[in-house]
């Protein structure tokens, strides 16, 4: 009993707030408010919140992120390609964490993990960059043993898992969905990497992987929970997520 009780709180819920972004900018103005949208999300029981600025600016800002980092009582976690302008916004803010993904420029979304073993030099440089703020260092990476290995050579506290295959797998077989991502998330823990999981996760498919990977983390959602709550309100939608990671 006593194990399960510290698997029921270790995984945190970090809400990626992209989206509520994404509506205020589309009508200019200030609603809904993101700061405020964070700090109620916080209320509501988020462990943390994610925030990806992109170069264009399309949703999240890089003023937004000036205003959260001395107002959020929780973990905040940037995550971006790390451009020059990205790493100093980084730097500057000193967030408790820092998530490199390998977007490009004017990209929809993420779709794909580092190549660890190509990128570690690059990566290598941006670890270092980053420990010396004293700021947490997560990778994004595919579900692929080789990538988490190599990820763990760059001196990076974490990985994060890119979890569309699995959600997108899920209905048809999700045993066999999971699989390759249980394989994983054991190797980053014997390589002495905390352990993120992101990207399509939600209400459908968060306790299952809870489940067989009760040693996540962290978990970054954010399309799936917000489109939920335009039905449920935004204090029920996260009380449910968290209900996922008990």
């Amino acid at each position: 009993m006593r194990i399960f009780l510290i698997f029921a709180i270790m995984t945190k819920l970090s809400v990626n707030i992209n989206k509520i972004a994404t509506l205020r900018n589309a009508r200019g103005g200030d609603n809904p408010n993101v700061l405020r949208a964070a700090l109620d999300l916080e209320g509501f029981g988020a462990q943390g919140i994610t925030v990806h600025p992109r170069p264009d600016e399309r949703h999240i800002r890089y003023r937004d992120v000036l205003d959260l980092k001395p107002r959020l009582r929780t973990e905040l976690n940037i995550e971006g390609q790390p451009s020059e302008a990205f790493v100093n916004l980084v730097l500057g803010v000193q967030p408790a964490q820092v998530t490199l993904v390998p977007d490009t420029p004017g990209q929809l979304t993420s779709n794909h993990g580092y190549d660890t073993r190509a990128e570690q030099e690059n990566l290598c440089g941006l670890v270092s960059r980053f420990h010396e703020r004293g700021i947490r260092v997560s990778i994004f990476v595919d579900a692929d043993e080789d990538m988490v290995r190599h990820a763990a050579q760059t001196g990076a506290d974490r990985v994060e898992l890119y979890t569309e295959p699995y959600a997108s797998a899920y209905a048809r077989d999700r045993e066999a969905a999971i699989a390759p991502f249980v394989r994983a998330g054991e190797l980053a823990k014997q390589l002495g990497l905390g352990l993120n999981a992101g990207h399509d996760l939600s209400l459908e498919n968060l306790a299952y992987m809870h489940q067989c990977m009760p040693y996540i983390d962290e978990v970054s959602i954010g399309h799936a929970l917000i489109c939920d709550a335009l039905y449920l309100g935004l204090e029920e939608t996260v009380r449910r997520y968290l209900d996922c990671l008990r």
